[in-house]
């Protein structure tokens, strides 16, 4: 378990799983090999394993501790045997012990958006009904990922989609937890969020500002570090795969401008990293130790 010291933040990556699941190809279409095989010396094996030609991909929650609170960016992937290709078995409760932290310690969940990977774990079955698995905590969904995944009005995998908004978001809003925002929030003097659109029409970027120092947590805005070479490759889970191209060219500049550490939810190897850029290129200028 690694923690560290943003200012005065202490950010914690919690690990679910890590696996294999697309091609380069699948992962992010219209890309061919030619990046992957140029990058290979660094790429391989924490992004990309040559072998099984199969990008790697983690899925891993962050811990906050800012301002006298504790804070959980997105809760992960829970444990479904269903799933064909999802690992079984990911444990964000033993996660988080390993971390000296319990389900009532958390005051705050950031969801920066709503697909299953980043919500598996928002509640827990209790006697056959699902409730918040964080009693004490308040969930931040935003307005506009609400309305998209409105189970009444979704068009894109309606039933999948139900299914995760039956079991991880509408136990939530019953219960009164629920924290809606639109446009930016500001959560605290260190933190706030701001409106990222394009992987899902309300995904959110966690920005972190304190004694001078800078993080974007950028959630699912990059999937692989190729993505900084080519800022305009949206992954197959984007839902507007141009708006995202411009978000995340937005967001890389500004990393790069301000000299934000970046954090993803999705990257394996160390999981975060500075960003270089030259005119209207993007490079890793290091990955954080």
């Amino acid at each position: 378990m690694h923690t560290f010291d943003i200012g005065a933040v202490s950010v914690t990556r919690i690990p679910h799983f890590e696996n294999l699941p697309l091609r380069p190809a699948a992962l992010l279409p219209g890309t061919g090999p030619d990046l992957w095989e140029a990058n290979r010396a660094w790429l391989a094996p924490d992004h990309w394993d040559p072998v099984s030609g199969r990008v790697r991909i983690s899925v891993h929650s962050w811990l906050l501790r800012s301002g006298g609170r504790t804070i959980l960016i997105d809760t992960g992937l829970a444990p479904d045997p269903g799933r064909e290709g999802v690992p079984v078995g990911a444990d964000l409760p033993a996660a988080l012990a390993a971390a000296d932290v319990a389900p009532g310690d958390i005051d705050l969940v950031v969801c920066t958006h709503l697909h299953a990977d980043h919500v598996g774990w928002n509640t827990r079955e209790d006697d056959g009904e699902h409730v918040p698995f964080f009693p004490r905590a308040q969930y931040l969904f935003s307005a506009p990922d609400l309305a998209f995944f409105d189970p009444e009005t979704l068009v894109e995998e309606p039933g999948r989609s139900a299914v995760v908004h039956a079991r991880s978001v509408e136990p939530v809003l019953r219960s009164g937890q629920a924290l809606i925002w639109d446009d930016h929030c500001l959560i605290d003097e260190n933190l706030r969020l701001d409106p990222a659109p394009g992987h899902t029409p309300g995904h959110g970027v966690l920005a972190l500002e304190s004694e001078g120092e800078r993080a974007l947590f950028v959630g699912d805005l990059l999937h692989t570090p190729v993505q900084i070479l080519a800022p305009d490759a949206s992954s197959c889970f984007c839902h507007d795969p141009s708006a995202a191209a411009r978000t995340r060219r937005r967001i890389l500049e500004r990393a790069a401008d301000t000299a934000a550490l970046v954090l993803p939810a999705h990257f394996c190897g160390p999981g975060a990293l500075e960003i270089g850029r030259d005119g209207t290129r993007f490079t890793v200028r290091r990955w954080a130790a």
